[in-house]
C-alpha cells in the first residue's frame, strides 16, 4: 500500500488532484470498511472541491449532515445526563471516563435521527463494556464478581469492594431497564435471559484473562482468540442491537434467528478483537499487560512482531470475507426484509473498530485525528452559505 501511495503522490502532477485524494482515502481503509457516518463529512469536503460540483447539491448535503448533528447533539446530552446520574465515577476513579467514545459507537452502528433511542441504550451498554473490563481486584474478587453476573443476584456482592459492589448493582438496574424497554416495545418476555448470558460470558471471559494474567501464562493463538472473540464484547453489543432492532421476537423464531446469525457474530466479533490488538499491542507491552494476539501469535510462530501483524492483519481480510459472503448470500436468498437493516447495522461495529483502531488506541490514548474527527462529527456544524430557493 505504501509503496502504491508513493507512486501515486510522485505522479501527482498527472493526477486530477481530487482523484488522488480519493485514491489515497482508499488505500488507507477501503471504504466497506469505514464507518459510513464517520466519513461523510470528508466527502462533502472533497465533493465541494470539485470543479464541476452542484452548489444546491453540496449545500443540501451540508444542510442535511447539521440536521443529523444536531439530533445527535440531543442524544449526547441525555446520555452524558444518565452517566452523570449514575455516580459510577465516584465509586471507579480508575476506569476509563469515554461517555463521548461510547456514544460515538452507537453512532457509527447508526445515525438516523429515528434511532435515538437506541443509540443511548447502546452508549450505556459500551459505557458498562469499558467500566467493567477495567475493574481490578484479587483473583478471588474476580471470581465472585463474575459470578454475580453469572447468576444476576445482587446478595452476592454483598462481601467485595465498594467499586465491584456499585458496578454489579448499576449493570443489573440497567440491563434489567434495558430488557424491559425491548420487551414493551416488541410484546415479548424472553430478553432479559440472553441479555444476563452475553454479560456473563463476557465477564467469564476477562476472568479467564486475569488468571492467564496472574501466571504470567501466555496462551497459544487458537486459545486465545476462542476467548477473545468474547472478551471482545462484540456479543454483548450485537446482541442488544439484536432485540433493539428486530421486531419480530416469538421465542422460538428468536433462537432459530440467533443461530443464523452465530457465524456473523464471531467474524464481527473477531474483528473488533484483532483491531483493538493491532491498536494497542505497543501500549499494553510498556505497561505489562496480558499477551494480545500478537504477542501470542509471535510465540506460536517464532517470528518477528511485523510478521506476526501481517499474520493478525490477513486474520481480519478473511473475517471480512466471511461476513460478505454471509452478507450477500442472506440478502439474495433466505434473509427475510426485517432482518436486513440489522445486517447492515452490526456490520458497522466491525468498521467502527476498524476505525478506532486504525492508528492506535481509539480509546485509552487517543490521537490528534480521532479527537479532531469527534469534534467535527458532533460539534462543527457546517456552514450553509448558499441561498436555496
Amino acid at each position: 500500500m505504501n509503496i502504491l501511495k508513493e507512486a501515486f503522490s510522485n505522479s501527482a502532477t498527472k493526477i486530477e488532484s481530487n482523484l488522488l485524494k480519493q485514491v489515497v482515502h482508499a488505500l488507507e481503509l477501503p471504504s466497506h470498511r469505514r464507518v459510513p457516518w464517520f466519513d461523510v463529512r470528508w466527502h462533502i469536503n472533497e465533493y465541494g472541491n470539485r470543479e464541476h460540483m452542484n452548489i444546491d447539491l453540496l449545500q443540501l448535503s451540508k444542510l442535511n449532515f447539521n440536521i443529523i448533528q444536531a439530533t445527535l447533539q440531543k442524544d449526547l446530552k441525555e446520555s452524558c445526563r444518565w452517566w452523570t446520574n449514575q455516580g459510577l465515577k465516584e465509586h471507579m476513579n480508575f476506569a476509563r471516563d469515554r461517555l463521548v467514545e461510547c456514544f460515538m459507537c452507537s453512532v457509527g452502528l447508526i445515525s438516523d435521527p429515528q434511532y435515538g433511542s437506541f443509540r443511548k441504550c447502546l452508549t450505556k451498554v459500551i459505557n458498562f463494556i469499558l467500566v467493567i473490563d477495567d475493574i481490578y481486584g484479587s483473583i478471588e474478587e474476580l471470581k465472585q464478581f463474575t459470578d454475580a453476573v453469572i447468576r444476576w443476584n445482587k446478595s452476592e456482592i454483598e462481601q467485595l469492594p465498594e467499586c465491584m459492589e456499585a458496578c454489579f448493582q448499576a449493570l443489573y438496574d440497567v440491563n434489567n431497564d434495558i430488557a424491559h424497554e425491548f420487551e414493551m416495545e416488541n410484546t415479548c418476555n424472553h430478553v432479559l435471559p440472553h441479555l444476563k448470558k452475553v454479560w456473563a460470558d463476557y465477564c467469564k471471559a476477562l476472568y479467564v484473562e486475569a488468571k492467564w494474567y496472574s501466571k504470567g501464562y501466555t496462551p497459544s493463538l487458537d486459545e486465545y482468540l476462542s476467548n477473545a472473540r468474547i472478551s471482545s464484547a462484540g456479543s454483548v453489543i450485537l446482541v442488544h442491537t439484536f432485540f433493539a432492532i428486530i421486531q419480530d421476537h416469538d421465542e422460538a423464531v428468536t433462537d432459530d434467528q440467533m443461530k443464523d446469525f452465530q457465524d456473523i457474530f464471531y467474524n464481527i466479533s473477531l474483528i473488533i478483537r484483532l483491531c483493538n490488538d493491532l491498536g494497542t499491542t505497543v501500549a499494553e507491552q510498556e505497561r505489562g499487560d496480558a499477551a494480545s494476539s500478537v504477542i501470542c501469535c509471535m510465540r506460536d510462530m517464532n517470528v518477528s512482531e511485523e510478521i506476526a501483524r501481517n499474520h493478525i492483519k490477513g486474520m481480519i481480510d478473511r473475517a471480512w470475507k466471511s461476513i460478505n459472503g454471509k452478507f450477500f448470500t442472506h440478502n439474495q436468498t433466505h434473509l427475510v426484509p426485517s432482518l436486513q437493516p440489522f445486517v447492515s447495522i452490526i456490520t458497522n461495529a466491525a468498521r467502527v473498530a476498524q476505525t478506532l483502531y486504525q492508528h492506535g488506541d481509539g480509546f485509552g490514548d487517543q490521537d490528534k485525528e480521532i479527537r479532531e474527527q469527534i469534534l467535527s462529527l458532533v460539534t462543527e456544524p457546517f456552514i450553509i452559505d448558499h441561498d436555496l430557493n
